[in-house]
């Protein structure tokens, strides 16, 4: 508070309002964790809200593989033989009447039975599509939930709802509420890291950095998006003439006067702006290191099926095993173009190609590490494909689709759930949005229902305001 401003107001004045306001402080950090969570974040690696956790952490961290645009159950995890017998005959309307479809609504359903075939993998001799061997040869370690459903069936609010809970912008990411509630495990880079890898074989559906925004929450828990070709990060290196000695004297100033503003004004911004800049400084010596993938050998490149410096998926997952060794809490890949609206056939056999050979080989990689017993590992898009034809392609579904897990207290061999013979909607232990958000925090230690800040006068969670259920099922 300003000395002049103090010296102006009268004793009475001061003492009612400075006690209110120090009062108001007080109890909002009681009510509004955002405050403390603030500042406990300065100076990281932070202790997170929840500290005690409430239940033993099965889970450490979360590697998330998310397969943004949708892609079809009916060509990955969910083995349909009744679907192909029917392929090219009307879909019964017994399914369909009054459900929401996205652009086949008043048209001529017609069913379109899987393109590809399915065979047996693993000892638990799990159905799953042909294209993907190299998952196949790893099922025995994953658990495939086959009865996902979701309620956006749109692309954009599709993808807020599977990242926040919730449609409505501003609500913190899944990967934001993680690293709110966990803190952070490294000094020298964000606790929330995002990559995004393009391929072939559909269309180009837009990612937004709301996705991995920290909505309500203080801006530090928001996800760090590195780029997949170049420079990780803008402007990571020092200009010409510019020292790491000139450049720590230029944050401690920065600092130095944020902390005084800070003290007349309470704000967690300023906190994370403080935490940000001490961050910064400290990932112009993390990153590069990190990002000089040269040590690994040549059999783990190969593994993946990576290039260096190619912005693969592949690369990317090895990148992501590397950011899970030196403690990021959260990383999520977002690799596109599963929009199969059009030729589905071709279209899938492009992302089998991108993605089976990486996706097994993280897996494969951290259990040699010893990492994959607390590393939980996602696999899936924000909604499925219709079994009903649109041309020689698939619509958007949210009635049943599938997601793999694996690590991280799951149980593994496991096939969970099922949708109808037709892979319309999920009939056999359905799992929505917030029962699939409620399991992952379960896994880390959280309980979804405590997990919450006041926002407007409301609790805002993860698992939105009616909560989900843990799926017990499918943990070991």
């Amino acid at each position: 508070m300003n000395r002049d401003f103090v010296r102006e107001m009268s004793r009475r004045t001061f003492l009612g309002q400075g006690a209110a306001g120090l009062g108001l402080v007080a109890l909002n950090s009681l009510l509004n964790p955002r405050l403390s969570a603030a500042g406990q974040a300065v100076g990281s690696p932070s202790r997170g809200a929840v500290n005690p956790l409430h239940f033993p952490a099965k889970a450490r961290r979360v590697i998330y593989l998310y397969q943004a645009g949708g892609p079809s159950h009916l060509e990955t995890f969910d083995y349909k033989p009744k679907l192909a017998e029917m392929d090219g005959t009307p879909m019964p309307e017994s399914f369909t009447k009054g459900q929401q479809i996205a652009q086949l609504q008043g048209q001529r359903l017609t069913c379109f039975g899987p393109t590809h075939g399915f065979k047996r993998f693993g000892q638990s001799g799990q159905m799953i599509c042909e294209l993907f061997p190299h998952i196949g040869g790893i099922i025995d370690e994953t658990c495939i939930v086959r009865s996902m459903w979701t309620e956006q069936i749109n692309h954009d609010p599709a993808h807020t709802f599977m990242n926040s809970g919730s449609i409505m912008t501003g609500r913190p990411s899944a990967g934001s509420w993680v690293l709110y509630g966990l803190g952070a495990e490294t000094e020298n880079l964000p606790g929330f890291v995002v990559l995004v890898s393009e391929g072939k074989g559909g269309q180009m559906q837009p990612i937004a950095a709301r996705q991995w925004s920290a909505g309500v929450l203080p801006s530090k828990f928001q996800g760090v998006r590195f780029n997949s070709v170049g420079d990780a990060v803008s402007y990571i290196t020092n200009p010409h003439g510019v020292s790491p000695a000139m450049q720590r004297d230029s944050i401690q100033a920065i600092n130095a006067l944020n902390a005084l503003h800070d003290q007349s004004v309470h704000d967690p911004e300023i906190q994370t702006r403080i935490a940000q800049y001490e961050m910064a400084f400290k990932m112009q010596a993390s990153v590069p290191e990190l990002l000089d993938m040269r040590a690994e050998p040549a059999h783990v490149w190969e593994m993946y099926g990576a290039k260096p410096g190619d912005g693969s998926f592949a690369s990317n997952c090895l990148l992501a095993r590397r950011l899970a060794e030196r403690g990021v809490r959260f990383i999520q890949i977002y690799h596109r173009d599963w929009d199969h609206h059009n030729d589905v056939k071709n279209n899938i056999v492009f992302k089998a190609d991108e993605v089976d050979k990486p996706t097994a080989a993280l897996i494969t990689d951290l259990k040699q590490r010893g990492m994959l017993d607390d590393t939980l590992v996602i696999w899936g898009g924000e909604f499925g494909r219709t079994p009903m034809s649109q041309r020689n392609g698939r619509d958007h579904h949210i009635k049943g689709f599938s997601f793999m897990l694996a690590g991280g207290g799951i149980k593994k061999g496991l096939a969970y759930g099922a949708t109808d013979e037709l892979g319309y909607a999920a009939v056999e232990h359905p799992v929505s949005v917030h029962d699939f958000h409620a399991t992952m925090l379960y896994l880390l230690g959280i309980d979804a229902a405590k997990l919450a800040v006041k926002y407007q006068g409301l609790d805002v969670r993860l698992t939105g305001p009616e909560g989900g259920t843990v799926v017990r099922d499918i943990i070991s």
